[in-house]
């Protein structure tokens, strides 16, 4: 791949690669077809902006020139970035566990000219270190596997890619009732941290779909156990270093069961869904605390990964001026001199800042050993207003590289995310920006009934994943049901058509990753667990469920149910992978639709739409129906409307009505009450 290439790509990531003496291709049947004139196997290499060791890498081995001569002469070299084509990505992900190592980038996995994995590494040093053999002598051994041993190789080969049609072409399909809600919230209660939160063991990482599901079986249950495995996990992550205290926003993940050293990447995805788990926990305990980190963290979105066309940016890299950490961490010194003329000892105690740091020289800043001691309102304005100070300082120091990539999947996480977050926080604004987003991603990614994954600069990289299609769905009908406006519904369903025509797999159930145009190698799979975001096969049983209380149509009607079965098989045997799915079953098992009658100019309307986004209903769809409006035929609520003049509300599911309500005390105690599985269900 000519070096103009790469610093023409949609990827900042390849960018970084130009004047790499590799001789790198793009992916594509091009490489495979050079690789199979020259005999000779693909060695590809998977990352992203936001890797740190990606980055080592490219700068120990891939400036290199005697590795890269070595690479030239004995392979077909191949850069991807996974943000790009994640299909690709998560297809050699799964390859990994096959071959005895764990999922993670760098990816360096060597293929036959026909796609097929036979060798994997991960980040390997240049020279010798600690053990670990060089980078050279790993190309050296994987180049004479296929010239010696080519047999052996292939084999190698043919084991994997058998292993990998098992694994995606089998059916797994089995009835609902395999779907045990409440046995897959205790198998991985039984696997969380009860002294630090999170799951027990290294990394640490927020897991978004793990914790909505302990918090939707504490709803269910009732059960204290839950909740204090949530409230744990999320005063960890909240206090800890898993949080950046000066700007704003959630690290990756933390190094260490103590949440104390983070690995210092910040990715909008992981950030769009704990805003979400911030919005649905406040619902339940009103913390200050919540709401605080709720405010910093869109804060931190608009400041810091905002785009000027609109959209937010997909990623932050962890390093600065080629340091892992250094835009983040502090000396002692440069704390003092920021906070110079406030009580800056009181900063230091509370953000365990001292002289020796705690870590190598400097300080990351958290309050954990400090959490549970009380504050006065004077005292969190006064560190409110250092952490500011803080923050000024830390702006003139050069930032992480920032990946401007507008991603499909991530945006519409985070606009789902804001239109929730302003509904439950009561912030116009927030709302305001999750609409403006949905403009710029539908307008730049948009393409009639389809969407592109990602847009740079111009540019528009492949047609649309699944992830793409579903998150997208879903961010619509989440800004329909905050504001009343049509059009979100119309675009969602227009979104779920593109999956159902081109996505979905008659003959097992469920959604491919890929189009009917683009294929993976080797096969094409349906994805089902966390990664760490919900899968769209997850997404979608939430995003068809609010379709069918909103229409009643078909196919929703029939492909919900069957997306519940298609992997119904697996959910006693991957629920630990599986938490999204659990949390989409569960949204199609209750599925209470919440109808007002009356306009939203009314105050009284209003406190009735205030009431529902003051309770946690995750399985919840609020419609408003304004006069004039009215609901398609055979709605439970068709032939309802206000009573006596007043707004008045409706508790539907399935068939059945409750109401009318016109108390909005009466709606809260009606909705505190536990949600009960639909009789249809």
């Amino acid at each position: 791949m000519p070096a103009s290439a790469l610093e023409t790509s949609l990827s900042p990531y390849l960018r970084l690669h130009k004047d790499n003496p590799v001789a790198w291709r793009v992916w594509g049947p091009e490489a495979m077809t050079e690789a199979e004139a020259a005999g000779k196997p693909i060695f590809l290499s998977i990352g992203y902006t936001g890797c740190h060791w990606c980055h080592v890498m490219n700068e120990e081995s891939f400036s290199d020139p005697e590795i890269a001569a070595t690479l030239n002469e004995h392979f077909i070299p191949v850069l991807l970035d996974k943000e790009e084509r994640p299909d690709i990505d998560l297809f050699y992900q799964s390859a990994m566990p096959l071959m005895g190592l764990g999922g993670g980038w760098p990816l360096n996995i060597l293929l036959t000219p026909d796609g097929a994995p036979f060798f994997v590494t991960q980040y390997v040093p240049k020279d010798e270190r600690m053990g670990q053999p060089s980078f050279r002598s790993v190309l050296t051994d994987a180049a004479a596997l296929w010239q010696e041993r080519n047999g052996e190789a292939l084999a190698q080969a043919a084991a994997v890619r058998q292993a990998l049609e098992t694994q995606y072409g089998s059916d797994i399909s089995a009835g609902p009732e395999t779907v045990q809600l409440d046995m897959a919230a205790l198998r991985i209660a039984q696997r969380y941290d009860i002294f630090f939160g999170g799951q027990i063991g290294t990394p640490k990482m927020p897991l978004a779909c793990q914790l909505e599901l302990l918090w939707r079986a504490y709803l269910r249950t009732g059960l204290p156990q839950y909740s204090q495995l949530l409230f744990g996990a999320l005063d960890n992550m909240l206090y800890g270093a898993l949080w950046d205290h000066v700007g704003g926003g959630f690290f990756r993940y933390c190094h260490d069961e103590r949440w104390t050293i983070p690995h210092f990447e910040k990715s909008l995805a992981d950030n769009a869904q704990m805003l979400d788990i911030l919005s649905g926990v406040y619902q339940i305990n009103r913390s200050t605390l919540v709401r605080s980190r709720a405010e910093e963290l869109v804060a931190w979105l608009l400041r810091q990964m905002k785009l000027p066309g609109g959209g937010f940016a997909s990623h932050l890299d962890s390093r600065s001026e080629g340091q892992e950490a250094l835009y983040y961490v502090w000396t002692e010194a440069e704390m003092d001199a920021a906070l110079v003329g406030t009580f800056a000892a009181r900063f230091k105690s509370i953000y365990e800042i001292s002289h020796d740091g705690n870590f190598f020289g400097r300080n990351i800043p958290r309050r954990l050993s400090m959490a549970s001691q009380p504050t006065s309102d004077a005292d969190e304005a006064l560190l409110a207003k250092q952490r500011a100070m803080l923050l000024a300082a830390r702006d003139k120091r050069t930032p992480p590289l920032r990946d401007d990539k507008l991603l499909a999947d991530a945006n519409g996480l985070t606009i789902a995310a804001l239109a929730l977050a302003g509904a439950v926080f009561e912030r116009a604004d927030w709302l305001a920006e999750a609409v403006t987003t949905f403009n710029a991603v539908a307008a730049t990614l948009g393409d009639g009934a389809r969407l592109y994954h990602a847009a740079l600069d111009g540019q528009h990289g492949a047609h649309g994943f699944a992830d793409d299609y579903a998150n997208m769905a879903r961010a619509a009908l989440q800004l329909y049901e905050v504001s009343g406006d049509r059009r979100f519904l119309e675009q969602a369903k227009i979104w779920v058509k593109t999956l159902d025509t081109h996505f979905w797999d008659e003959a097992r159930g469920g959604y491919f990753y890929t189009d009917d145009t683009l294929s993976s190698p080797l096969l094409r799979p349906r994805f089902h667990t966390d990664n760490p975001a919900s899968p769209a096969n997850a997404t979608m049983l939430g995003v068809l469920s609010r379709l069918i209380l909103l229409t009643g149509e078909q196919p929703y009607t029939e492909h919900a149910p069957r997306l519940l079965r298609s992997f119904a098989g697996e959910a006693g045997r991957s629920f630990p992978g599986m938490a999204a799915y659990f949390n989409g079953a569960e949204t199609y098992s209750v599925a209470l639709q919440v109808v007002v009658f009356g306009s939203r100019a009314s105050a009284q309307t209003q406190e009735l739409i205030r009431t529902v986004w003051g309770k946690a209903l995750p399985g919840r769809l609020l419609v408003v129906v304004e006069p004039g409006m009215s609901l398609p035929a055979g709605h439970p609520c068709a032939d309802a409307g206000m009573q006596n003049n007043q707004p008045t509300a409706y508790l539907c599911q399935g068939a059945t009505r409750a109401g009318p309500i016109t108390s909005p005390v009466m709606l809260s105690q009606l909705l505190t009450l536990p949600q009960q599985k639909r009789p249809d269900a």
